[in-house]
């Protein structure tokens, strides 16, 4: 059986980026294949783990959405024996400088993100941190030898070992969103020994980080009566203001706002009183910047929401979670789905209607 920490370690080692994610997708696949009864991958790369229910055909089915793409750089340009970078999502460069990451050319090399002498850059970078368009990828290599080994579309994905800080703290590269794939492993564990009626569907979504395809064409072609998306939030950090972040290790955040049905966010609430699980109220009155934005929109509607779990320096090399909070959001999600039964979608009514 698959253990939460060395599973979450191998995850965040591994690369994966978005629009790119087969080596991932494998891993998660070997842990999937024993917790579910069946596995397939869609046209685009989402991996789909179902567990069916106990109940009668046709079952009603929850999607629970993780998306296991992660962000990097991708060669835009060879320069003498420098290679040019262009980002894969969403990446502050002020972090990049001296970053180890690892070029998969021909063959994997590894490498470090420079950044030019002063001197060398354009004026108006000289109180500012340095974009990424001047930022260089040296690999060691003489010029020939790069020519035969990278080419411009070639991957850079981040090379930080993952490092246990304390008690129950785990920093590294991807934990946004890796983490949520690790509390949906959890939660299929702990499915193991509950019954449930409901037909469930994990999903480890692509390209969250660019596109939303892949939540958009898995809910599209799975069609579930309901859908969770579970992802990161703001972790309280340096300077970080309370109203707009959450401590680690203290509770999950639930969403609220446009991208949430209103009576799902209630049954979530009243299920985490019961469990003794903290939650605070994640206030997200537009896109919820999740997979939640393209599950809520498919077909006719979804009823959606989403659970986050906190995480300091997002979109950095050096994320870290709390796995009190993945376990959390792994036993919520279980015990929710235990929980379905042929009322739910009545109690879910927005109309008023008996």
């Amino acid at each position: 059986m698959t253990k939460l920490l060395p599973f979450l370690k191998d995850l965040i080692s591994l690369p994966g980026l978005s629009g790119y994610e087969s080596p991932v997708a494998d891993r998660i696949a070997e842990a999937w294949a024993p917790l579910t009864d069946e596995l397939s991958r869609s046209p685009i790369g989402s991996l789909h783990g179902l567990r069916r229910g106990t109940g009668d055909e046709p079952r009603r089915s929850i999607l629970i959405a993780t998306h296991m793409d992660a962000i990097g750089l991708m060669v835009a340009g060879i320069q003498d024996e420098f290679l040019r970078l262009s980002a894969i999502g969403g990446i502050d460069a002020r972090v990049l400088p001296g970053q180890l990451v690892t070029v998969h050319g021909r063959k994997d090399l590894p490498g470090v993100i420079i950044q030019p002498p002063q001197h060398l850059l354009p004026p108006e970078t000289s109180d500012r941190p340095v974009p990424l368009e001047h930022l260089l990828v040296d690999v060691g290599l003489r010029p020939r030898e790069i020519a035969r080994q990278v080419r411009i579309g070639d991957l850079i994905s981040f090379a930080t070992e993952p490092v246990e800080m304390g008690k129950n703290i785990l920093a590294g590269h991807s934990l946004d969103n890796r983490t949520s794939v690790a509390a949906l492993t959890h939660c299929l564990k702990l499915l193991q020994s509950r019954r449930h009626t409901w037909d469930v569907w994990a999903v480890a979504t692509a390209q969250e980080e660019e596109t939303l395809g892949g939540a958009l064409t898995s809910a599209y072609g799975i069609a579930p009566d309901l859908a969770v998306a579970v992802d990161v939030t703001f972790a309280k950090g340096p300077g970080a203001p309370d109203h707009e972040t959450y401590p680690m290790g203290e509770g999950l955040p639930l969403g609220w706002g446009p991208n949430i049905h209103p009576k799902l966010y209630e049954k979530f609430q009243k299920l985490a009183d019961q469990l003794e699980i903290p939650v605070k109220i994640d206030p997200l009155p537009r896109h919820s910047g999740t997979d939640a934005m393209a599950l809520q929109i498919v077909r006719e509607g979804i009823p959606t929401m989403v659970i986050s779990i906190p995480l300091r320096y997002m979109h950095t090399p050096v994320e870290m979670i709390s796995l009190k909070d993945v376990k959390r959001a792994g036993r919520l999600l279980a015990e929710f789905i235990a929980a379905l039964d042929d009322e739910m979608m009545d109690d879910l009514r927005l109309d008023g209607g008996d």
